[in-house]
């Protein structure tokens, strides 16, 4: 910052001052710059934020698996035997009524959550990469059976 010597004659400090009072607002071009620079910067970040997204929703998965198997799990502790494909996850949620019906039968979740995409999560019993188990999976962004599906296998 800029000091002024009291030395300076009333006049020179008259035209400092008058200099001054001229710059006090900034120029079109110098806000456009700005706002130049503001863009750039949050367009990288969201640039960058989009692949820690992505990273999440695996995370996420993979929590609602670890879930979803510890409840399947108690079901299989309580009852003897795991839900049927067509039993569904669903069974952790409302009493199956289709056969076997469990009869130590308890609630275990509250709802079924569905993956980041807003698909559901598949069950399979017996499991085609866990034969002597069950595979539970997400379908993925694309909400199809193919290669970016995220199970317990």
């Amino acid at each position: 910052m800029k000091t002024i010597s009291m030395k300076l004659s009333s006049s020179r400090m008259k035209s400092y001052l008058r200099g001054r009072r001229g710059r006090q607002a900034y120029t079109l071009l110098e806000i456009m710059i700005v706002l130049g620079i503001i863009a750039v910067l949050m367009g990288s970040a969201i640039y960058y934020l989009t692949g820690a997204v992505g990273g999440a929703k695996m995370q996420r998965v993979d929590g609602d698996i670890s879930s979803i198997t510890s409840a399947l799990k108690m079901y299989e502790i309580n009852n003897r035997f795991l839900p049927t494909t067509e039993q569904g996850l669903m069974a952790l949620v409302k009493k199956p009524e289709s056969e076997p019906v469990p009869k130590r039968w308890s609630q275990l979740m509250k709802d079924v959550p569905l993956d980041p995409w807003s698909h559901p999560y598949q069950y399979v019993y017996p499991g085609k990469h866990n034969p002597d188990g069950f595979d539970l999976y997400s379908l993925g962004p694309d909400g199809v059976e193919s290669s970016d599906d995220v199970g317990n296998w």
